[in-house]
């Protein structure tokens, strides 16, 4: 008789509760309102890296385009098709497809929905103590500390 119970480690990543929009400064949270992540990777104890579910409804954006000093970032699209806006312009990315962002290769990105369906993803990154983002098209700066990101101005004032 084969054992059907499943490790406690085996999880339904639907059953991880949806989390929407993003921690920026007020003024930057719109872009992130319909974007829903499930954190997946701390669901299943996972420390040294996170693991996101994420959807974005029609018309939202996975983030401010950006770039990472020292973490590294990877996203696998699952369904729906996304604009993936980088320093080198526009592509459409879908099922199937994935892209991944280089610690320090100051190739600010991000995600886009601008279709009439939802684009689920899997997003992947590294949590890099002291890492600094770099926002090109707005004046924000981020810095992980390990516990979160805080924001300021690029000039260093807080919001």
């Amino acid at each position: 008789m084969t054992d059907t119970k499943q490790p406690s480690t085996v999880f339904d990543p639907l059953d991880v509760e949806a989390r929407a929009g993003a921690s920026y400064p007020d003024e930057f949270k719109p872009i992130c309102a319909e974007r829903y992540k499930r954190r997946i990777g701390d669901h299943a104890g996972l420390s040294n890296f996170g693991v996101n579910l994420v959807t974005l409804k029609p018309g939202s954006g996975s983030a401010l385009r950006h770039c990472h000093s020292k973490q590294d970032e990877f996203v696998y699209i699952l369904s729906g098709t996304a604009t993936l806006v980088t320093d080198a312009g526009e592509t459409t990315i879908g099922p199937g497809q994935c892209a991944g962002f280089p610690a320090g290769d100051g190739n600010g990105h991000m995600l886009a929905n601008n279709t009439a369906a939802d684009v689920v993803y899997l997003e992947v990154g590294d949590r890099t103590a002291g890492d600094a983002v770099t926002y090109p098209d707005v004046d924000l700066a981020g810095t992980f500390t390990g516990s979160g990101f805080t924001f300021t101005r690029k000039n260093g004032e807080p919001y």
